[in-house]
């Protein structure tokens, strides 16, 4: 079946224009589609849903969905215009939320958001700021949804008690014979494995809420409105399930406030950008308007530091297996990334006090 044939099962207005390949996904294929009717343009997007990833689209649809019906009664309910304020599904033409085709391929479509941008990269304080302020509303907007009903599309994603228990299995194998070679990275894991459970420990005590999250809170899931440069739309739902809100603003701080790349040799380099931190924690607290908890609020560097040595372990334990989860470009890939997000971790301890104060700062405005 030919693309615009998959397309025509969707409800799309008007007659195919044009159909191109669209935006810096690396994970599900993605396209641009212009329709014309009666001289009137329309645009959406298309994607082909990657099944490798999510096998149960059912599960997937069922959640984004849900998600998305719920954040558009709560803008509507706040006279906000929730036609570009969260992503709305197009059904297709037998009313479902995907389509399947003959070889078992799945496909969905969004209304495209006009008049509005991503970004790969932070430009300015004010970009980190507007994203921090989105993901925090994104937050504040489905305080009220019953997250224990959203399906776990990958399980234990962010459960760093388990990421370490798999690191530990790994090591013990040595399957590579990697392991004699990156002793210091195997300390520093070692070293603070007692941290490793402490928010999942906590939020099975009840002392912290399950709650929706998003779980990819990275700058280019943001939609920013051309206009007036304000963070308008939280995108890419595929990994929205019921976690704990220190996940999502950890992720954020680790990729965002970092002063240098992902995989940054020159270590010197790394370091905890406090300014961007602290534009973040203002932005964010001030979308989550009050609905965070007193020991979320406490946790908050935590988060931060968890989900850095989280992402890191996770780098360090496919270094030692053998390179077979991240796309690697040179053979010490992963363990230069490794390596950067532990730097990163080392300058959060050494500026743990600063954090707290900036977060309490915000939290009294």
């Amino acid at each position: 079946m030919e693309i615009r044939d998959q397309i025509r099962q969707f409800a799309v207005e008007g007659e195919i224009k044009d159909v191109r390949e669209y935006g810096s996904g690396h994970i599900n294929s993605t396209s641009l589609v212009e329709t014309e009717q009666m001289g009137k343009r329309r645009r959406y997007i298309f994607q082909r849903i990657n099944t490798q990833i999510f096998q149960n689209v059912d599960q997937l649809m069922e959640n984004i969905t849900g998600v998305t019906d719920y954040l558009r009664q709560e803008l509507l309910r706040q006279g906000k215009d929730a036609a570009r304020g969260t992503l709305q599904v197009v059904l297709t033409l037998s009313g479902g939320h995907y389509f399947r085709d003959q070889d078992g391929s799945c496909y969905r479509m969004y209304d495209f958001i006009e008049d509005a941008f991503c970004l790969d990269a932070v430009r300015n304080a004010e970009d980190f700021y507007q994203s921090g302020l989105a993901f925090g509303n994104f937050q504040y907007l489905l305080a009220g949804y019953p997250a224990h009903t959203l399906h776990e599309t990958i399980p234990d994603f962010h459960h760093t008690g388990k990421r370490y228990q798999t690191f530990c299995r790994v090591l013990a194998a040595d399957v590579k014979g990697r392991a004699a070679s990156v002793g210091p990275e195997i300390a520093f894991v070692q070293q603070r494995a007692k941290e490793m459970t402490l928010l999942t420990d906590l939020q099975e005590a009840f002392e912290l809420p399950l709650r929706v999250t998003h779980n990819d809170t990275k700058l280019n899931n943001i939609m920013i409105d051309r206009q007036t440069g304000e963070g308008l739309c939280v995108i890419d739902l595929d990994t929205v399930m019921p976690g704990l809100s220190l996940y999502d603003f950890g992720d954020a701080i680790r990729f965002g406030a970092n002063t240098a790349a992902e995989d940054e040799q020159e270590l010197s380099k790394v370091s905890l950008d406090l300014g961007l931190y602290e534009q973040y924690v203002k932005g964010y607290l001030r979308g989550c308007q009050g609905s965070l908890t007193k020991r979320e609020l406490e946790l908050l560097p935590m988060g931060a530091k968890l989900m850095t040595l989280e992402c890191g372990m996770r780098f360090l334990t496919d270094y030692l297996e053998g390179d077979v989860y991240f796309k690697i470009h040179h053979p010490n890939h992963n363990l230069d990334r490794c390596r950067t997000q532990f730097a990163l971790v080392a300058d959060m301890e050494r500026k743990w006090e600063q954090m707290a104060e900036l977060v309490g700062r915000y939290v009294t405005c």
